[in-house]
């Protein structure tokens, strides 16, 4: 018994859809940001193409703090896209990169760079894959060293002393 009245209820809700479609001007509601938003062109993008630059630049220079391998820029996690939101606002509002590394360091710490300065307190992440490198080669050397100043009858002969 659901023969006509369903078939009514799916042309209103298909009716409706297209209603709100063409009113959108065929956009999906909410899916774009409006075209007259202050700075930005109609696909989202600042109007300021050294402005657009500097955002790309700065986005992906940033951590995503909730999937930590990624940038701002690549990451989809709902707290990356306010962040990408607020280096948009502070671009808009005039601020520098500087100051908006600044900003997102003094709210979020260190670990929001991407690529932490080099300073006293990060010596240590730079310097040890280069130490460990050095202590690798030094190892390396001086077994190869060794054997190759061992005779072929002791290179052999396992367990002789």
């Amino acid at each position: 018994m659901s023969g006509p009245t369903g078939r009514t209820s799916h042309r209103l809700a298909a009716a409706v859809l297209a209603a709100a479609v063409a009113a959108t001007g065929g956009v999906a509601i909410g899916a774009a940001a409006p075209a007259g938003s202050a700075g930005m062109d109609s696909h989202g993008l600042l109007a300021n193409p050294a402005l657009q630059a500097r955002y790309e630049n700065i986005t992906d220079k940033l951590r995503c703090l909730v999937c930590q391998n990624e940038t701002v820029a690549d990451s989809d996690a709902e707290l990356a896209a306010e962040l990408r939101d607020e280096v948009r606002n502070m671009l808009l509002q005039g601020k520098s990169d500087a100051d908006i590394y600044a900003f997102m360091k003094a709210r979020y710490g260190e670990f929001v760079l991407y690529d932490p300065p080099l300073d006293a307190r990060t010596v240590f992440i730079w310097g040890a894959p280069f130490a460990l490198l050095l202590v690798g080669a030094a190892v390396i050397y001086r077994v190869v060293r060794a054997r190759s100043k061992m005779s072929l009858d002791e290179a052999s002969t396992p367990g002789s002393t």
